[in-house]
């Protein structure tokens, strides 16, 4: 059976079920990327470059699928390649939102098509207009976020399924598509992603930080208000007042992956930080930047609390590679993270603007770290029964795609999430807020 795996980071989301595919003989896996992509073991990968464009004679509205038309170009150029060497693939699996799928149809017209549901943009009940600190956008603004979904709609008409990570992210794409996406998350490494007490992670200022000492940890891939960063600045000085012996590690570059811009010549890493620095030992704050996996991993592993904060947006895989660790993640209370996280079970919810609350959550998992182990074993446990790749993600995906190139015959189940009805209220949580850790009212 030959696969053809087209993703401009590739191999991003589907690293996994790659990786499972490659290994299996009688499997021909072929990707193609853009020139951010990685070589996989057994993996044929094809890289596309995109030529600078200027498309500041093209309709505001259009300049996106101007560029991801461009994007197709490429991938097209690649594919026909591909197709004069014989490779037709049976199985394509591909990511929709830069254009990459458009001419995927047209030159495979007999592939099955898989898609990657990741986000639905949209003006109601998601990160456009959630954060009252930040500007609405106008009429403009809002036909152009209308515009983002475009190459992700003609994809949709194109596939013969989808997968979505999670049950929310799903229900983010209009209801007559939902039939054609299945929930299925990626999967996270538990054997890898692990408790360590003997763990270490050096600090910029070459101290050590081990399991036993005070250390709050926050990532995100780039600090950007639509991760929280904002929040979780304006919780630190109540936190480092209360907790003198605590450490800060934030890890996350400067730039923005998906929100707003900040002002020109600026970015939101420093303009939060120089809103808070006069309140701040700066001497326990430790700005990490963007760091190698295995140092991800260890600020995980000493991690004492660890805040992941979102918008209602795409649920980061650090939260879930946290959890897998055994960190006590103090989350958002937003329906990304609500989803997984039942609060007093396998972890602890608080309101997104509630900075005051926030800080003192923090500053109780400091003071009774014994109070909440139950919590962290609850979380690894649950993502080990849920989200392990080798054990339980993958094999639903291969059970999906069906390596004999049918559909899979067995009933759809939206799954590992849980169901709205599970999710419990804010007043119930606040209700449980002093129940002792691992009871829920």
């Amino acid at each position: 059976m030959k696969i053809l795996i087209v993703h401009n980071n590739f191999p991003a989301q589907y690293r996994n079920i790659a990786a499972a595919l490659a290994k299996e003989p009688g499997f021909e896996v072929v990707a193609v990327g853009a020139s951010t992509a990685r070589s996989m073991p057994s993996v044929r990968l094809i890289k596309y470059a995109l030529p600078d464009a200027d498309v500041s004679g093209t309709h505001p509205f259009a300049r996106r699928f101007d560029v991801e038309c461009r994007r197709a170009e490429q991938v097209l150029y690649s594919l026909s390649s591909l197709a004069t060497s014989g490779f037709k693939p049976d199985l394509i699996l591909a990511h929709p939102g830069w254009g990459e799928t458009l001419p995927l149809r047209t030159m495979f017209p007999k592939a099955r098509l898989l898609i990657y549901c990741e986000f639905f943009y949209g003006a109601d009940g998601r990160d456009i207009g959630f954060d009252p600190e930040f500007p609405m956008p106008g009429l403009d603004g809002h036909i152009g976020l209308q515009l983002k979904n475009a190459t992700t709609l003609l994809a949709l008409e194109d596939c013969e399924m989808g997968i979505s990570p999670t049950k929310w992210q799903q229900s983010t794409f209009p209801a007559h598509y939902q039939g054609k996406i299945d929930v299925i998350h990626e999967g996270v490494d538990t054997a890898r992603m692990r408790p360590n007490q003997q763990a270490r992670l050096l600090l910029p200022n070459g101290q050590h930080v081990r399991p036993s000492d005070e250390v709050v940890t926050f990532v995100a891939r780039n600090l950007e208000p639509l991760r929280g960063y904002h929040i979780f600045m304006r919780a630190l000085p109540e936190i480092l007042r209360r907790r003198p012996n605590a450490q800060i590690v934030i890890i996350g570059r400067d730039g923005v992956s998906y929100g707003l811009p900040p002002p020109a010549g600026t970015n939101w890493k420093s303009i939060f930080l120089d809103e808070m620095r006069d309140r701040l030992d700066l001497s326990r704050v430790h700005f990490m930047g963007g760091v190698s996996y295995q140092t991800f991993i260890a600020a995980l592993q000493v991690s004492s609390a660890h805040v992941y904060f979102t918008y209602p947006f795409v649920l980061s895989w650090s939260m879930l590679e946290a959890m897998s660790t055994g960190c006590l993640v103090i989350g958002s209370d937003t329906s990304p993270v609500r989803e997984v996280i039942n609060s007093g079970e396998n972890g602890l919810l608080v309101p997104f603007f509630a900075v005051n609350e926030l800080a003192g959550r923090v500053v109780e998992v400091l003071e009774q770290p014994a109070k909440f182990s139950v919590l962290r074993e609850s979380a690894r446990r649950y993502v080990v029964d849920n989200y392990d790749a080798e054990q339980v993600c993958v094999p639903r995906m291969r059970r999906l795609i069906d390596l004999r190139g049918k559909a899979a015959s067995s009933p759809r189940v939206f799954w590992p999430a849980r169901p709205v009805s599970e999710w419990r209220t804010k007043s119930a949580k606040r209700a449980s807020r002093n129940m002792p850790a691992g009871r829920q009212l």
